[in-house]
């Protein structure tokens, strides 16, 4: 073994394949480091368990496979997961304290098919309660902070993943995005996250929030990596996931060097007006301005229902989350209150007691918009809107082969910056929640820094199942920029 174990927190995932399958570095060598990483940055409360005995298991059967020459794609990859995917040998919270301490007896599906890909788990990762916020704020567990500046929030719900690739703790990581919650952490931290076509990775085994809109992706250092993870992620899976889709999974990393050469890129108007800060306007500008050099074509575009979105998509997704949320009642698992009189006070107190502010907040709007009297004045109203919105998309993908545009309206802000304003939150996902409503495939590049040397993110949107698309675009911006080497100071 050549590779000193200082460098290799510095390897991307396809950097670090290679050494892997070439024995230069060994699984369990990979494995020790980046577990020392987690333990020597806990200050930023990225993971919430580790399990040394079963991660260094895992890296010693990866070696074994690559020394056979019958390992999987990533044999030996350390990766870690958002931990609102259940796994069998680590927690499994969903960053609730409603499920502290739950272990579950099966992994999800996703979790299951990187493990067929030789992934080494390293542990679960911090998110918002039942993935629900913006800002990593919504833990029980207390809230990631942003490895750029500690002092801010790494985005949400993802935000355990995104802080723990951008400070190199993990190589990559495993999120979920509902409403932007893989491309607006991504953006936040510098890194790139892709979600794929809803449907597209199976749901089985994610704790539920919205079921017509949860959707799994990877988040990784670039374009690259995350071709090579979302190719082991994807898959149909029709016994355990109705919505999953029938399509085959494919290696997205074989079309990442297509030229670029007379892409046409939708440019939304309604994604520069105001309220998009300044600084990072100047900077998804300079962004675009790159891809013309790369012989892409800039095309104004119009996405006229941008503004209902926010509505629309907090009427659907706490409307699904009060009912997939049912499920938590203190009988069958997860916490119970130690003291109650009967059974509907059980129901009562447990929930009080297991459930945070925001995700009962929710809970409340969702059972609102579906009771008598409301369902056909809301919940009704929004889903007609929601295929209007899709619709939007789909006349404007006549003009145009991709969308882009910036992922949130400024850079990460201040932790508690929004005190008690859940407003403020919702509005900072202006610009990912009409192609989450939409079902599409959805990334977020680094393209450079705004205010406060704050990393800012390129959004790119494209067509159902063009995710090798979406890929090859932000892939070739990467070769031609130095953005997504960027680190923190002191990681």
């Amino acid at each position: 073994m050549t590779q000193t174990s200082t460098e290799l927190h510095h390897l991307t995932v396809a950097q670090l394949t290679t050494q892997l399958r070439e024995r230069k570095v060994s699984a369990l060598e990979a494995a020790r480091h980046f577990l020392a990483r987690a333990k020597a940055h806990t200050e930023l409360g990225a993971f919430l368990d580790t399990n040394e005995e079963v991660t260094l298991a895992q890296a010693r059967a990866a070696d074994i496979r690559l020394a056979s020459g019958s390992a999987g794609p990533l044999a030996g990859v350390p990766l870690a997961h958002k931990d609102i995917f259940v796994t069998k040998d680590f927690i499994a919270t969903a960053g609730s304290k409603m499920l502290e301490g739950y272990r579950s007896p099966f992994d999800a599906t996703v979790v299951a098919k990187l493990g067929d890909a030789g992934v080494v788990t390293l542990g679960k990762l911090n998110c918002d309660e039942f993935a629900m916020g913006s800002a990593n704020e919504n833990s029980a567990y207390g809230p990631v902070k942003n490895p750029w500046d500690s002092t801010r929030t790494p985005g949400g719900s993802s935000g355990g993943s995104a802080a723990a690739v951008a400070a190199r703790l993990t190589p990559a990581a495993t999120g979920t995005d509902t409403g932007g919650s893989i491309r607006q952490p991504a953006s936040f931290c510098g890194i790139t996250g892709i979600k794929p076509t809803y449907g597209r990775a199976s749901r089985y085994g994610m704790v539920a929030f919205a079921s017509s809109l949860d959707q799994a992706g990877p988040m990784a250092r670039t374009a690259q990596d995350c071709a090579l993870l979302l190719s082991a992620m994807c898959g149909p899976d029709p016994d355990r996931d109705s919505t999953s889709l029938d399509v085959p999974a494919e290696d997205f990393s074989l079309s990442l060097n297509a030229s670029l050469e007379g892409l046409r890129i939708g440019v939304p108007i309604e994604f520069f007006g105001e309220g998009l800060s300044p600084d990072v306007r100047a900077t998804v500008d300079a962004a675009l301005k790159e891809f013309e050099k790369l012989g892409a074509k800039l095309v104004p575009i119009t996405l006229p229902r941008t503004q209902l979105s926010i509505p629309v998509y907090y009427i659907i997704a706490p409307a699904e989350a009060s009912s997939n949320l049912s499920r938590f009642d203190g009988v069958k698992f997860g916490h119970r209150a130690d003291k109650y009189t009967d059974l509907a006070d059980m129901y009562r107190q447990t929930r009080a007691e297991g459930f945070g502010d925001e995700v009962k907040r929710r809970i409340m709007i969702g059972a609102y918009v579906l009771s008598h009297g409301y369902y056909d004045a809301y919940y009704l109203q929004a889903q007609k809107i929601r295929s209007m919105i899709a619709d939007d998309f789909q006349q404007a993908f006549k003009v145009c082969d991709v969308i882009a545009g910036p992922v949130a309206p400024t850079v990460a802000w201040k932790l508690g910056g929004h005190g008690n304003d859940p407003l403020a939150d919702y509005l900072a996902d202006i610009f990912t929640l009409p192609g989450s409503l939409a079902g599409l495939p959805g990334m977020s590049l680094p393209v450079g820094f705004g205010a406060g040397s704050m990393p800012v993110g390129l959004q790119l949107i494209g067509k159902y199942l063009q995710e090798s698309r979406l890929l090859n675009v932000a892939h070739r911006f990467q070769q031609a920029t130095d953005w997504h080497n960027a680190r923190p100071q002191g990681f």
